[in-house]
């Protein structure tokens, strides 16, 4: 079983969207599936949900609770502390557990704002089991990443309702 690598990348809503979706997918097929969020808290709607099954196992780190450019330094450096260690949990537990999935949702962003080392993922991305399916999202993949996908989609804003002002609403955009 050969494992692929995916990126779903864009200014558009969905990108999470779109891996949990193919998540679900996986784990409905009784197969192990790891998910690490960067820059999120883990408590979107289908974060919940993929949890309550018994083959996901989730993860997530967003210590200050802020974007990126809202964070002073110290709330930076705990991040990227926090995310050096979510991606490194992610990897171990899906490796030791032979895990068919794994998503590391918004690890572009994280790469592209300087939370997460870049060559850290680009290194895991090169020696991963064969068959791994890794999913990446994100705004920004790098060339690198986007040199290694054999998936590529990118998801285009053309109108969203927070360009009137209209925040994320529970159950459609959280």
């Amino acid at each position: 079983m050969t494992g692929l690598i995916h990126i779903y990348h864009g200014d558009g809503k969905g990108k999470t969207t779109c891996a949990m979706g193919l998540a679900l997918r996986c784990a409905a097929q009784g197969q192990p599936v790891v998910i690490a969020q960067f820059l999120k808290d883990g408590t979107s709607g289908e974060c919940r949900m993929l949890a309550r099954l018994d083959n996901v196992t989730l993860l997530a780190a967003n210590p200050s609770g802020k974007f990126t450019f809202a964070m002073n330094d110290a709330e930076k450096q705990q991040t990227r502390d926090a995310l050096a260690r979510t991606f490194q949990a992610a990897v171990d537990f899906a490796k030791r557990e032979q895990a068919r999935m794994l998503v590391l949702d918004e690890v572009c962003g994280a790469i592209s704002t300087g939370m997460l080392p870049e060559q850290a993922v680009l290194d895991f991305l090169d020696h991963k089991p064969d068959g791994l399916e890794v999913v990446l999202t994100g705004r920004d993949p790098s060339d690198a990443l986007q040199s290694r996908a054999d998936y590529i989609s990118e998801i285009c804003k053309r109108r969203h309702p927070y360009d009137k002002g209209i925040a994320a609403r529970e159950g459609i955009e959280q």
